[in-house]
């Protein structure tokens, strides 16, 4: 990739000299980012390893509902980290940059000038709106974790990222549901989703036997996937159980979903018994098709979520599993707060990692530190990403993208800078770093052709 003298996209023009590092020769003395490196972080084309776009919706039709499998607007009130609340004044610089709305506080009247600016632009750009958006953060390619694509989120510039999740669940899950406020209304949605996968394969219940349901709604369900342009599969299974997936008892499975099939509640155990057993099945499954299995591992969203559920190290049995290690597994949103336990992990042969939401959780300085220490030992195990969300008008997809790719670019500048000041690394390979995190690796990883 060609040395950029400046960076190549416009909002991230003002992000190198104002986000990153001082622009003017020698002023990056004594600065947290070096100069050079920041020109340099901020011409790199990346590809975002994890992110909620949503479709561009012509006014008048339907809203686009397909962007979350388990979108949480459904359970109880919860709160947000600072950095995701509406008065960090990051999301209306973010709205500025890019809409040219100036805000001095997140008022109705700004709410009402930023809706209208943004409309403005979606009708001018139509289908190309999300596209537009990707420019403007400097990421040639996203990756759309949704349930379903459509106008305006396709190759080449999106790759489909869909949910197997519910894969896990073809009994019933009024037990599951039942565990907490949160469970309540999110298992329902795992249902409706597999009730949507089996009417594509042509049925409207699981089948009778559990090989049945292997070989005739996983296998087909995967396949279609695939050859829809699914680049990966995804499981936000830490909002429902914790993630530690134990090694499968095919006969016990087998049992379980005999005494359920047609009818009845199996405990707690029971289900867990038969998800350990289908987790295993669909990521073999996803490896022979060479999709990598993203999981959320991270300590948020929620009230009732379970931060322990989703400490990296409960995926340990996983990583271990003789049998699974011709998949390869992405521990989404780098298992913050948890990075130790993350960096102990990106040791096994197909386990990595991406900074998705941390981005823009905790502040670059924090993430500066986690990527030093993981860029220290396992630098091909790192992937950029966003999770650029829709939170409404303040808080939209778009922003959230500028925002994250700003952020991830000024931590690794600070990272990098650190490495070079102590001669830990060189100039070039700093740079070389730099578009590992921000490209390199996801195109090795998914076989991307740029």
């Amino acid at each position: 990739m060609r040395r950029a003298s400046r960076p190549a996209f416009p909002a991230l023009a003002l992000a190198a000299c104002t986000l990153l590092a001082a622009c003017e020769p020698g002023a990056d003395r004594g600065k947290p980012v070096d100069a050079r490196l920041a020109a340099y972080i901020a011409g790199i084309k990346a590809v975002d390893n994890h992110a909620h776009p949503m479709r561009p919706i012509p006014p008048g039709q339907p809203p686009d509902t397909e962007y979350d499998a388990l979108p949480l607007d459904g359970i109880p009130p919860f709160q947000l980290p600072w950095r995701l609340r509406l008065d960090n004044p990051e999301w209306a610089a973010a709205a500025r940059t890019l809409y040219g709305v100036p805000a001095a506080d997140t008022g109705k009247a700004y709410l009402d000038a930023l809706g209208a600016a943004r409309a403005r632009v979606l009708r001018a750009r139509g289908t190309g709106f999300p596209s537009w958006v990707l420019d403007q953060a400097g990421i040639a390619v996203m990756f759309a974790n949704r349930v379903a694509v459509g106008p305006g989120l396709m190759p080449p510039r999106f790759r489909w990222v869909p949910f197997d999740d519910p894969l896990l669940f073809p009994l019933d899950t009024r037990g599951e549901a039942s565990r907490t406020p949160d469970t309540r209304t999110l298992y329902p949605r795992e249902t409706a989703l597999l009730r949507r996968y089996l009417l594509a394969l042509g049925m409207k219940a699981p089948p009778n036997t559990l090989e049945a349901y292997v070989q005739a709604v996983i296998g087909p369900t995967l396949r279609h996937q695939h050859d829809s342009g699914a680049v990966a599969v995804k499981f936000e299974a830490a909002y429902l159980r914790p993630l530690d997936f134990g090694p499968p008892d095919p006969a016990a499975a087998r049992a379980v979903y005999a005494r359920y099939v047609h009818g009845g509640v199996p405990t707690r155990a029971e289900y867990k018994t038969l998800e350990d057993y289908l987790f295993h099945e669909i990521a073999r499954d996803a490896g022979a098709l060479g999709m990598p299995v993203h999981l959320h591992v991270l300590y948020e969203f929620g009230g009732f979520y379970s931060p322990g559920g989703s400490e990296p190290l409960q995926l340990e049995q996983v990583a271990d599993d003789s049998t699974l290690r011709g998949t390869d597994f992405v521990m989404l949103h780098g298992g913050w707060p948890f990075t130790n336990q993350t960096l102990a992990l990106l040791g096994k042969p197909n386990m990595y990692a991406d900074i998705s939401m941390m981005t823009q959780f905790i502040e670059p300085s924090q993430l500066a530190a986690v990527l030093r220490d993981w860029l220290s030992q396992w630098p091909e195990k790192v992937l950029f990403g966003t999770d650029a969300f829709d939170g409404g008008t303040p808080q939209g997809w778009d922003q959230g993208a500028l925002l994250a790719s700003n952020s991830a670019r000024r931590a690794l500048g600070i990272a990098l800078t650190g490495m070079m000041r102590d001669g830990e690394i060189t100039r070039a390979r700093a740079e070389q770093l730099a578009r590992m995190v921000l490209r390199d690796n996801a195109v090795r990883l998914y076989r991307l052709k740029l």
